[in-house]
């Protein structure tokens, strides 16, 4: 079976839509709080739990947040946008319809026709914004199962209400590849205007994506929707999954239907959820209750001038200012705290290359295999300037900063308490390591008469001995050069 990323039979085509919980005090129509992990059901009223006689109130800080957005993206700002209601029925939905904009032209959403640039494989494309739209979230289904079967499920109407913003894309992205890094980047805007959390793992930020294939050049296929992707790597997998799963049908010569499928990270599967239903289905009409929301220019001009260096003009000041890689540059600016860790670290530790190898390598590395971001650990920039400082003055080795890195990034400890506690600490002193040497030399006298006449890979093993008879402290350097002398 082909990759379909690279097929030549199909293209794929995928659109995003994310869905991006607001950094509000208050919910998008009432007063109830946004507090994540607050116990089931405490932070809830008439208003957003839907009862006969509640009235909804717009929260102008979420108002504010979405047009902080729409203006980062470039979209097109309309002066008088409407909220409507989206009439379906689910258990976590107690009105029976939620409050969104939807795009009609008389009743424009908050903000259209944006766009957003990502550089996949060397290529930069300019990813199409159709729209930036406001609404509000609704309830979350707990599933409680017993022997691997779901036996009932419990509602927290907490995230009811809460202010959420949906970021629809054209569907202009070509790889499952492309989809992650674009979400990784508006992620990093949206964390840079100070609109959202971005984390994935707590349900701030969430995206379902519509996938689908055709022949190069020819019309738009028959599209599925993917729900359930809780991460990057998760979109990209899912993605990847489905866009073969489809290829395989269609040189079967079978129908892809046109559906919603739930990605399974257990698994590495997507799987059928409920036919997908078109926007006729949801009955979609003006929110009664609700007058248009008025937009003038003024407020416009105040948003631009709030909008703090956004994400593609750091890693262009990084790169020109640091001289860093524009791989370097992209990663250390994926996102908003993870740049503010790199710029707090050089300015304890001012050799910027050095700090993005770190932060591109060993951390990257740590915090990937863990699931976690640079924010959740509780290393510090003071600390981790702290051990490029010791490996810097050759107090210790690479190799033994690399050893002590991962309980830093556990524990939050001390480079400098760390070496001292372990007695970690590089041997330079020439006396000391001439002394192992004399001991390798006696132990190994056949490498060392290989290295004497003439095969020089044998000094390899001899440095390795003396790195092992020292537990790894031994200025490898100076082993190097104390050999050489020693042996001629």
């Amino acid at each position: 079976m082909s990759d379909p990323t690279t097929a030549i039979a199909y293209e794929v085509v995928i659109g995003l839509e994310v869905h991006v919980q607001l950094l509000t005090d208050s919910k998008m129509f009432c007063a109830c709080p946004t507090i994540f992990g607050a116990p089931p059901n405490t932070q809830t009223c008439p208003v957003c739990l839907g009862l006969p006689g509640s009235l909804p109130v717009i929260n102008r800080k979420a108002v504010e947040l979405g047009l902080r957005t729409a203006v980062a993206l470039g979209c097109r700002v309309h002066a008088a946008s409407q909220f409507h209601r989206k009439n379906y029925y689910y258990p976590d939905l107690p009105k029976n319809y939620q409050i969104t904009q939807y795009e009609y032209k008389i009743h424009p959403p908050l903000g259209t026709t944006g766009s957003l640039e990502v550089t996949a494989g060397g290529a930069a494309s300019s990813i199409g914004i159709r729209r930036v739209h406001l609404e509000e979230d609704t309830g979350k289904l707990v599933h409680v199962e017993q022997q691997g079967q779901i036996v009932h499920s419990l509602i927290d109407f907490n995230r009811s209400g809460v202010p959420l913003m949906e970021v629809v894309t054209e569907p202009d992205l070509r790889s499952p590849d492309q989809a992650r890094l674009f979400l990784g980047r508006l992620r990093s805007l949206l964390q840079t205007i100070g609109v959202s959390s971005g984390r994935m793992e707590e349900g701030s930020l969430r995206c379902d994506a519509n996938v689908s294939l055709r022949r190069p050049g020819a019309d738009l296929g028959i599209r599925t929707e993917v729900k359930n992707m809780n991460s990057l790597r998760s979109v990209e997998r899912a993605l990847a999954f489905e866009a073969q799963r489809q290829e395989q049908l269609l040189e079967r010569g079978q129908p892809v239907a046109q559906e919603t499928r739930h990605w399974d990270e257990r698994r590495g599967v997507t799987f059928s959820s409920r036919t997908k239903e078109e926007a006729q289905d949801y009955r979609y009409f003006p929110e009664p209750d609700l007058v248009p929301i008025t937009v003038d220019e003024k407020w416009i001009e105040e948003i631009h001038v709030s909008l703090p260096e956004l994400p593609d003009a750091r890693r262009q000041r990084y790169a020109s200012t640091y001289g860093l890689s524009p791989y370097d540059a992209g990663l250390v600016t994926s996102s908003m705290p993870l740049a503010m860790f790199f710029e707090e670290t050089v300015r304890r530790f001012p050799q910027a290359k050095t700090v993005a190898n770190w932060l591109a390598g060993d951390v990257a590395a740590h915090l990937n295999a863990e699931g976690i971001e640079i924010e959740e650990t509780p290393l510090t920039p003071n600390y981790l300037a702290e051990l490029l400082r010791l490996v810097d003055a050759g107090t210790i080795s690479i190799r033994t900063a690399k050893e002590i890195l991962p309980e830093m990034l556990r524990t939050g400890a001390s480079a400098e308490q760390l070496v001292a506690d372990r007695g970690l600490a590089q041997i330079s002193d020439a006396a000391t390591i001439r002394g192992v040497i004399d001991q390798i030399i006696a132990e190994h006298p056949g490498p060392a008469s290989d290295f004497r006449t003439g095969k020089t890979q044998a000094l390899t093993f001899l440095v390795g001995q003396v790195m092992k008879k020292t537990r790894g402290r031994a200025n490898p350097e100076l082993v190097n050069k104390l050999l050489r002398e020693k042996l001629g």
